[in-house]
């Protein structure tokens, strides 16, 4: 890596959103390591001497621990924890088991900050963490009352970036909490607003704006603030 290369860790890149920060990250010069939870053929025919892969899942605390200790040579202007679930959620919250709700909420909310906190010794200075958060998340936009477990996970989600920031607020941590837009993925159907690249296209701009600005922010792909 260069002096001047910047050095970013996509986490839940193995397709979606994540795999295409992986491909924009990697065509504006920057070095990354993506992580998968089960081996991606769409990593592995990314073919990229800045490419490294790693096979980890952010809701085993021990996988995450020998991934920080793998990467241990390594700093990283941006670590982006895209990985997250929607398990059921077009179901209101009483119909949905009780273990599938918590784990909504343990992989959505739970795991991005503890991963964050495992890896902030990993981050470069002037960096910035990011985090894969949605619209759905604004308890006072909330009008539709649906997507409910998902919803109140990424809400979750942006309190707990807020009391991280807080918490490391004496070393100026940047914490960017991220909207992609309704995009056309898996998760997002095909009737969604936009396609994968022009949500990773923002997202990319959006971060090398906002990288290393203390605080935390809670944007969208065109770098608009949203309300909480």
């Amino acid at each position: 890596m260069t002096q001047s290369q910047k050095n970013a860790l996509i986490v839940g890149a193995s397709r979606g959103l994540g795999l295409g920060l992986v491909e924009t990250f990697l065509a504006r010069g920057w070095r990354v390591t993506a992580t998968q939870r089960t081996p991606s053929p769409d990593l592995a025919r990314l073919d990229a001497r800045s490419l490294r892969v790693e096979t980890a899942d952010i809701d085993d605390d021990a996988g995450v621990a020998a991934l920080h200790d793998g990467l241990a040579d390594q700093r990283f202007d941006l670590i982006f924890v895209v990985a997250g679930v929607a398990t059921r959620a077009h179901d209101p919250l009483h119909a949905v088991p009780r273990e599938v709700a918590a784990q909504v909420y343990l992989t959505n909310a739970v795991s991005p900050i503890r991963f964050a906190e495992t890896f902030l010794d990993r981050l470069a200075p002037g960096g910035s963490v990011a985090l894969m958060s949605s619209i759905l998340g604004s308890v006072s936009l909330n009008d539709t009352g649906d997507w409910e477990t998902y919803r109140a996970s990424k809400a979750a989600l942006n309190t707990l970036a807020r009391s991280f920031e807080i918490r490391h607020r004496a070393e100026a941590v940047s914490v960017l909490i991220l909207h992609p837009g309704w995009v056309r993925t898996d998760m997002g159907g095909a009737g969604a607003d936009i396609d994968v690249a022009t949500s990773v296209t923002g997202l990319a701009d959006v971060v090398t704006a906002q990288l290393g600005r203390p605080g935390a922010h809670y944007l969208d792909y065109r770098g608009e603030t949203l309300p909480w």
